[in-house]
Formats: C-alpha cells, structure tokens, sequence
C-alpha cells in the first residue's frame, strides 16, 4: 500500500493541533473547524513517530462526529497514515471501516435513487462533484443536505480505500471484527462499474485461519492446509507450491525461496522486484472450474464445512511477477495434516468427474 501522506523532515506540535480540532469539532464550529483540519493534514506530515502513534486513535475517533459533507476521507486518510507511522491499526479500525460502510450504504443508496427517478436508458453518473448542482435534489428525493450527502458518498467512496486498507493490512483482528459485514456492499457497489474498488475488496476478503482440504489429483493424496494473510491466488500458488512441493508430498519444482520470501517476510517490500514466481498446478475447484491466480482463496468453494481445492496439473506453462498484492500483509500456509486413504478418496468423491476431476480408484 502507497504511503498515504508524504513526511516532511520538521517539528510538530501535532498534540495540540488534535486538540484543537477535537475542540472545534466538539463545538460544531464550521470555521474554527476549517482551520484546525488544514493544521492537522500539516501536522501529521511533519510529526515523529511517536506522535502519530497517539494521534491516529484520537483522529479516527473523531469521524463520527465529523461533518457528514465535510472532507471526512480525508481525515481518515490522516488516521490512516498514522496507522502506517505506527499507530494502532485496531485502536483505529471501528471509526474508519465504520465511516467506510456508512459511506458504502450511501453511495448505493444514491445508486438506487438516481436510477429510479431516471429514464430507461440513463446510465449511473461517473463518480463527479459536478453532478452536484441545483436539479440533485429533485432527482434523489429528500432534502438538499440528503442529497449532497448521499452524492458525496457516490463521489468519494474511493477515497476510503487507503485509510482502510492501513487498518485492514496490519491486523488479523481487525479483518475478523468488521470484513464480513462490509464486504457484501463493497462487491454491490463495485458491481456497478463506476468505481475501482478491488484493492477494498480483496482486503475485505482476506482469510485468516481457514483451513483448506487440497487434493492433489496426480497422485491422489489429499492434505489440509490452513492459510492466512493470503491477498490473492498467485500467492497462494506459491504458498502451496511451497508447502507441497518443496515439503516432499507432491512431485514438482520447488518455487524459488525470494519467490517465497516475498510472499511471507513480514517486512514489506521496498518497491516492485523483477522476481517471478512459476506456476506449479491448475487450480481447480471440486466442479472442475478453474480458480484463477487473479483471484481470491475466499473463491474457493465450500463443501461440507470447508473450503475444498482440487491441484492438477498446469495446462500451460504460467509466471508472474513474485510481489504479493499487499506489501504490508504477509501469507502463511501451514501443512496441518496429510489426510489418510479413505479420508482423500471420500473428500475426491465430493469432486466432479465429468467436469475435468477424475478420482482415485
């Protein structure tokens, strides 16, 4: 994840600049308000550490109480990048995914109001203040200020993918508290196809302690895997390719060790690397569907209970650039159990033959 604010090398009385703002907030003075805002997006940029360390909580907390039409992303981001600084992510994660899902609701609220008051044929606006003017209102429905609102959520919901994802990236915790409950309108609104919102989404997806039956349809075995932290299929291929080839289970070749430094080390990447990762299998799910590598182990079928992943092998020769999806989010994947004869050929026979699965005998 990009570095939401650049640092600038000076002092900062970053406390006192808080204080200020939680003070003009608290007195619902627009100016004052103003003001103290534009110090703080200044302050955070020039503070330590240590500072933002204590300041992200104290910012997060005040987005509720933040005007609704005033540049509320923008003070997340400023909690966000306090997040990055040190801060703690789940100190500040109920204000801001709170803040995010609000402002999801919002945004497909305006959606459903603006194409149920339109012609046939009138396509959702691009994400654009200038459709906010004189004739909103009459279109949406409801006052002026409900209105804007809903507007500015269609507008800004963008903006909240950086202050997010800082949260979201930096805790298991986080992710387990509030991705389940905000991701199904995160994937509604993305489904509109005015807004790009994958980088949300594939956080709001990430699996953390999910075991995985995989079976391995060359040999016939059968293993469970449990994963976390993984951002999307060409890291889990590594991870498995890993875990299975280079533990000795499965035949193959062993996926090279930055490949899958890079998909683990907990410290983040500095930039993009020329490393390439090399596809080991084809990942199947139990209908005989392909999972494809651009997508999310959260793609992964349930059956009976758990996720079920069918490893062929690769149709075509496949590689890709090593860098997992999220810098600041390492993957595991721990081999847990080698399932036995029987306990394999009853999960295979979960399987679909006729779509390109075959079982073992």
């Amino acid at each position: 994840m990009p570095v939401i604010f650049k640092r600038k090398p000076r002092s900062s009385g970053l406390a006192a600049i808080v204080s200020e703002l939680e003070g003009a907030v608290a007195a619902r003075d627009g100016d004052r308000t103003g003001r103290a805002f534009t110090a703080v997006l200044n302050g955070v940029q020039s503070a330590s550490d240590a500072e933002c360390g204590l300041a992200g909580p104290r910012l997060a907390a005040l987005l509720p109480d933040f005007p609704p039409t005033g540049p509320r992303p923008m003070l997340a981001m400023a909690a966000g990048y306090c997040v990055e600084r040190g801060a703690d992510p789940e100190a500040c994660a109920e204000p801001v995914l709170g803040s995010v899902h609000h402002d999801l609701l919002d945004a497909l609220e305006f959606a459903r109001r603006w194409t149920a008051t339109g012609a046939a044929d009138d396509e959702l606006p691009e994400p654009d203040e200038k459709i906010i003017d004189d004739a909103l209102s009459a279109r949406l429905g409801g006052d002026a200020y409900e209105a804007t609102r809903l507007a500015l959520a269609w507008c800004s919901i963008e903006e909240w993918q950086p202050p997010a994802l800082a949260v979201l990236c930096r805790s298991a915790e986080v992710r387990r508290r509030h991705a389940s409950a905000i991701l199904p309108a995160c994937r509604e609104l993305a489904a509109l196809d005015r807004h790009d919102l994958k980088c949300l989404a594939y956080a709001l997806a990430v699996l953390d302690d999910e075991p995985l039956v995989v079976l391995h349809r060359p040999t016939g075995t059968g293993f469970e895997i449990r994963i976390g932290g993984v951002g999307d299929n060409f890291q889990l291929h590594t991870l498995l390719a890993h875990v299975l080839i280079g533990g000795g289970h499965v035949p193959g070749t062993t996926p090279s060790a930055e490949s899958v430094r890079l998909a683990t080390d907990p410290e983040p990447a500095q930039g993009r690397t020329q490393a390439i990762a090399t596809g080991a299998f084809e990942l199947l799910a139990p209908d005989g569907e392909r999972i494809w590598n651009e997508g999310l182990p959260d793609d992964i079928p349930v059956v009976e209970g758990r996720r079920l992943l069918v490893l062929d092998e690769p149709t075509y020769q496949r590689s890709w650039n090593a860098d997992r999806f999220f810098p600041h989010l390492p993957g595991t994947a721990e081999l847990t159990r080698v399932l036995t004869a029987d306990e394999t050929r009853t999960w295979f026979a979960r399987t679909s033959p006729g779509n390109g699965i075959s079982r073992p005998s």
